[in-house]
């Protein structure tokens, strides 16, 4: 993953060794570009790097997004590696993200004037690498950024449970080193250098990996929802105002809302169990989410007119491909070259200018929600998860669609689902489900450590045999890894128990 940056720079580097002209440093500087990397430059490039698409695998695979298709839209819909979709998360977040990331700690780590900077870096970089073991288990972490600095061109892979506890390590210490006395990072694209509200991200980073392992180690996410919590050191997010997102415009799009704009926006449906869900519920976010283009593979303007009567919606059921989905009960026909079912509507979350959300104070609330339902730590369930419930339908807000949930729907929804004691667990953790659309990494990551949604396993007949009759658990290296850092790739592959999609993590216990 490091070879990309590396072959990069031994290509500067040949190139300027290649020629033996006269004054040749003096005539090739620019007497304008900048000599050095400014470091608050490259944490705000990795932060709205990070926002990388997660549809391929990880919505599909919590059956929020469908597409029948084989070929390059194949994944997570059919349940089977496809190597170019497996492998981009990996390959953005370590030629992109993580390399800004960790460039912009080695420029401020010595330098006291940049401490906030410095620990914000550190934050953000422990998230992008929860973000990778979440998703393939072992990764190159120690020896991760190292390509330039130090030469090492091969990194070996950490055990994931090394690489978690130094993550929760980083969260904590960088937390509680953010000053608000030191000079301010005012170019960070989150919050403008707020120092309350980086503090309040890093305990809400801590608490949710604390709650990964609530089935490995309970005793654990116990202890570390107690610290994420603590007043003392911040707290965690308290309002939609704390969310940490990316806020994108016509000229800078987010990736996700250009995907399902641009030229797969006819073969991209929203999955038949999510909106069930919705619909089963009278849930006043089905509209804000789905729609019924009259003719859905065209572009926005093109696209007729728009159907957003909850009623009417239809979601692609799992199991079938472009071949077979004309057999699926219900089957509502097509529409030009696309499918009549329900699309994500582009006016609202799938716009080109649509935010991306990583860490929010819905998802915050609804893991207080469990943590007080499971006695880890004081406080009313019930309260935490109606406030979450209502953190999230108030998110729409931040689309700037103007689609505005009223409070009387918000509380007309919640009364006729009062929250219930005795199905906590599954009532909790399936409105993260709904709170976490378009977040698919972290959707998934819950689903696999909370085991809800109660879903139905995928029953694509040519699914891969790993994952044959369940669900995928991770996702698969990518193949030039294998032949490239062999080595390492090997090393890992034997102390996980196999590179498949069917390999659990380490909290991702049964």
């Amino acid at each position: 993953m490091k070879l990309k940056i590396i072959y990069t720079y031994t290509s500067i580097i040949l190139l300027s060794l290649s020629g033996c002209d006269k004054n040749f440093e003096q005539i090739n500087i620019d007497p304008v570009l900048p000599t050095s990397a400014d470091p608050g430059y490259l944490f705000s490039n990795s932060q709205v790097s990070s926002a990388i698409g997660t549809y391929y695998y990880q919505a599909q695979i919590v059956q929020q997004i469908n597409t029948p298709y084989t070929g390059v839209l194949e994944g997570g819909n059919h349940n089977i590696v496809y190597d170019p979709n497996t492998n981009a998360n990996f390959n953005q977040l370590y030629t992109g993200p993580i390399k800004f990331v960790e460039d912009a700690i080695e420029r401020t780590k010595a330098n006291p004037a940049s401490t906030n900077l410095y620990n914000m870096s550190r934050i953000w970089r422990a998230f992008l690498y929860q973000f990778l073991v979440d998703t393939y288990g072992d990764v190159p972490y120690n020896e991760a950024g190292a390509g330039y600095l130090e030469k090492i061109t091969l990194p070996k892979y950490d055990d994931q449970k090394l690489i978690y506890a130094d993550i929760i390590k980083e969260y904590q210490e960088a937390t509680k080193a953010l000053d608000a006395t030191k000079p301010i990072e005012t170019g960070d694209i989150f919050y403008k250098g707020d120092i309350a509200k980086w503090k309040k991200l890093g305990n809400s980073l801590i608490l949710r990996a604390g709650m990964r392992y609530s089935k490995l180690d309970p005793a654990r996410a116990e202890l570390l929802a107690k610290i994420a919590i603590e007043p003392a050191n911040g707290g965690v997010m308290t309002s939609n105002a704390d969310n940490a997102f990316v806020a994108f415009n016509a000229t800078f799009t987010n990736p996700t809302g250009a995907w399902f704009q641009g030229t797969e926006r006819g073969n991209v449906y929203l999955g038949a169990p999510f909106v069930d869900y919705l619909k089963a519920n009278n849930d006043p976010r089905l509209p804000l989410i789905a729609i019924k283009y009259a003719l859905p593979a065209n572009p926005l303007a093109t696209a007729g007119a728009e159907n957003t009567n909850p009623a009417d919606q239809v979601g692609m059921p799992y199991g079938y491909n472009e071949s077979t989905i004309s057999t699926a009960p219900g089957y509502p026909g097509k529409t030009g070259p696309a499918f009549n079912y329900s699309q994500v509507n582009r006016r609202t979350l799938a716009k080109i200018e649509t935010p991306e959300f990583f860490v929010t104070h819905a998802q915050t609330q609804l893991l207080l929600a469990e943590a007080a339902a499971r006695g880890w730590i004081t406080g009313d369930a019930a309260t935490f998860y109606n406030t979450g419930v209502k953190a999230h339908m108030d998110q729409f807000n931040q689309f700037n669609t103007g689609s505005i949930i009223p409070v009387a729907a918000q509380d007309a929804y919640l009364m006729a689902r009062p929250f219930n004691s005795t199905t906590a667990l599954e009532q909790i953790n399936t409105q993260y489900w709904v709170a976490s659309f378009l977040n698919g990494s972290e959707a998934w990551a819950n689903f696999r450590r909370s085991n809800f949604p109660m879903l139905t396993p995928n029953p694509y007949p040519a699914a891969d045999p790993s994952v044959k009759g369940g669900f995928i658990r991770r996702l698969t290296y990518p193949t030039r890894e294998q032949s490239v850092n062999s080595t390492n790739y090997t090393e890992a592959v034997a102390r996980m128990g196999g590179d498949n999609l069917g390999v659990r993590l380490f909290w991702d216990k049964q």
